[in-house]
């Protein structure tokens, strides 16, 4: 079995948190956790943008998703979709949103290698879709961001974790229920140190969440007193036939610990550690959220990943909602954004009962009140009944404390780490690291 790993915290004294975790050694036994403290801050000033509310509208609230069927993102969308049709199977069997039914378009993301994204995106938005589900990959978001804003829809990401986003001109129709990057590394970085590593390479494909968040963990590294001469960077085209190149340059800079940033790729990338003897067996190696998947584990040879750990935004998933979504799809191996993505479509449901309209301005200018500033309310029938009522609600999901900011993201993130065992699996961990922004 998979050893869990607890991290708390409140994103300020992380600098000394992580500066005292690299001079200790990782406790490996079943029941090991730490807790610490810490703080993170994204300033846009007063540049974020809000919507407005448009014209009233009584039709049905049409949900489309825009979630990888296929791409190097794949593996993440059968528990994504799972989570939009859970919560639209909720949202309907309270009555759905102003007294109709929600109808839910599914539509698949690919990835940057195609148009697929674009495509699904005209065929969502000619069907009248108001909100839109999406997409997993921040590249893939980027993409079809700007598209989606100006026809007054809503975008809401149940895993877009960039930076880049918190501060997007996006007219104030783009929301996201993952924490920002610069939080997960905060995580990464933490989990390294922890490890006793004084000596960091890291291995990160070459797109706004590789780049991202390779740029925070050494940041944070740093700040965690490991000389900057003692972390080494690659940036790698994810798209690449061989990863040799960047493997050998890893394996002559010898670290004590190698960090892979990437999605379906790193596949490739841990079999080459291995070969060259830098794999998990060898290295401490660490993974994020973009491969810590059983699916990584089924594209490897036996046993290659095992003592690999790696972070992930991820709440206590509890045995009955695993169960409900596995009615929705019984061939799920994996739950990654699962919680996400069924909150997303929650709170955009919620957010058009206030709005009292499914238009789509109208619901996002509703979305980041859902979430905090008033009454607490766990579950879309619970909230409804007190919208009704006239009162207003702060929405606590499957993803626990939301209290979104101005620019339409958590303020609080929760963090698992998974740990791979001797036979390439991994377990859902009960993740309980609490990390507060400022913004």
């Amino acid at each position: 079995m998979a050893h869990r790993y607890l991290l708390r915290g409140t994103v300020a004294a992380a600098v000394a948190a992580l500066a005292l975790a690299g001079c200790s050694s990782s406790d490996d036994s079943e029941d090991s956790s730490s807790s610490e403290t810490t703080t993170a801050t994204a300033d846009c000033g007063d540049n974020v943008d809000q919507a407005t509310p448009g014209p009233v509208s009584t039709n049905p609230l049409k949900i489309g998703t825009l979630l990888p069927a296929t791409g190097s993102l794949a593996f993440l969308g059968p528990p994504e979709f799972a989570g939009v049709t859970l919560a639209v199977n909720d949202i309907n069997a309270a009555g759905g949103v102003l007294d109709k039914p929600v109808e839910e378009v599914n539509g698949d993301s690919g990835d940057t290698t195609t148009d697929t994204a674009s495509a699904t995106v005209d065929r969502e938005l000619a069907a009248g879709t108001q909100v839109i589900i999406g997409a997993a990959s921040s590249s893939v978001s980027l993409k079809v961001i700007d598209k989606i804003a100006s026809a007054g829809a809503v975008m809401f990401s149940p895993a877009n974790t960039s930076d880049e986003f918190t501060c997007y001109k996006d007219k104030g129709m783009y929301f996201r229920t993952a924490p920002a990057d610069k939080l997960q590394a905060q995580a990464l970085a933490q989990v390294i140190a922890e490890g006793g590593v004084q000596r960091v390479s890291i291995l990160a494909m070459n797109d706004p969440y590789g780049t991202g968040l390779a740029d925070n963990t050494v940041a944070d590294l740093e700040a965690a007193g490991i000389p900057s001469d003692q972390i080494q960077k690659i940036i790698y085209d994810p798209n690449a036939q061989s990863f040799n190149a960047e493997v050998d340059q890893v394996k002559n800079f010898n670290p004590d610990g190698i960090a892979v940033i990437g999605f379906e790729e790193s596949a490739k990338i841990i079999t080459r550690m291995n070969e060259v003897q830098i794999g998990p067996k060898d290295k401490l190696v660490f993974g994020v959220d973009g491969n810590m998947g059983n699916a990584l584990g089924e594209s490897v040879g036996p046993g290659i990943l095992e003592g690999m750990k790696g972070t992930t935004p991820l709440t206590a998933l509890g045995p009955d909602f695993e169960a409900r979504l596995k009615q929705v799809d019984p061939a799920l191996i994996d739950f990654n954004y699962a919680q996400e993505s069924y909150d997303a479509t929650v709170i955009s449901a919620l957010a058009a009962e206030i709005a009292k309209s499914t238009n789509g301005m109208a619901i996002a200018s509703e979305i980041n009140g859902v979430t905090k500033d008033g009454t607490k309310c766990t579950t879309y029938e619970q909230c409804l009944a007190l919208v009704k009522a006239g009162t207003d609600i702060d929405y606590d999901g499957v993803t626990g404390e939301l209290a979104f900011v101005t620019a339409g993201e958590p303020s609080v993130g929760s963090y698992g780490v998974l740990e791979f065992d001797a036979n390439n699996k991994t377990i859902t961990p009960v993740a309980d690291y609490k990390v507060v922004s400022d913004n």
